[in-house]
């Protein structure tokens, strides 16, 4: 059976893209990371995600990045953001180079295991306008790792696949309700809980409700106080 690796960070975007790869007929390995983020529960959402797909292997990584500082999602003397997306500014959840980090790690583990693919839940409609979620960075993503990897240089090229990448939040709640996801064991929320209840305040959570209200699927969100909605 063909292989990939699946980042699978607990949230909702990746949980859909595991739904993906199973449908496309992957054999799945899951990929996750202990990068010292806040909310420390999305990384028991990844472990229960791998477990209800019956994922082949789940390697759960740490890794020392959070400590380089620099962003609200693993820093907490940095306000959280609770006001909404502002178009054109990255905010302080960015992570510096985190998805290149993360695929990096993913690259390494799908060329030990001859997989064919990485799947990567990113996004450049409903998103917070990280810079490393956009499609030029996938492309001269794939493009390094076919030149740096013996793999690639033996011919057998190695794709990173972002299925989501285009999709609005209601078209991926739409999609992964229809492959049978269950959202109700993700966690989305920058700063939930140890027992992952949302805060329904920062930007992944607005994003979030609003996809699912969007597309008309019931919010399995538990949340600490009542969603804001804007």
């Amino acid at each position: 059976m063909k292989k990939a690796v699946i980042l699978v960070s607990g949230g909702l975007d990746s949980a859909t893209c595991l739904a993906i790869a199973r449908a496309e007929g992957y054999d799945c390995y899951a990929l996750s990371f202990n990068y010292g983020q806040r909310a420390s529960s999305e990384l028991d959402a990844a472990m229960r995600l791998a477990s209800a797909f019956s994922v082949h292997q789940h390697q759960v990584i740490p890794l020392g990045i959070g400590q380089l500082g620099g962003s609200a999602l693993t820093d907490s003397s940095m306000l959280m953001p609770e006001s909404g997306v502002v178009a054109d500014q990255i905010p302080v959840t960015y992570v510096p180079a985190r998805n290149t980090v993360f695929l990096s790690y993913a690259l390494a583990w799908a060329e030990v295991l001859e997989a064919e693919a990485i799947f990567i839940g990113v996004n450049a409609l409903d998103y917070s306008g990280y810079p490393d979620c956009r499609p030029e960075f996938i492309a001269a993503f794939e493009q390094m790792a076919n030149l740096a990897t013996r793999i690639g240089v033996e011919g057998r090229p190695i794709k990173i696949k972002t299925p989501l990448i285009d999709l609005s939040k209601a078209d991926i709640i739409t999609l992964g309700h229809r492959l049978g996801v269950n959202y109700g064991l993700t966690v989305s929320c920058y700063q939930a809980d140890v027992r992952g209840r949302a805060c329904g305040r920062c930007d992944s959570c607005r994003l979030r409700r609003k996809g699912f209200i969007d597309a008309g699927v019931d919010d399995p969100t538990p949340y600490l106080d009542a969603p804001q909605d804007s």
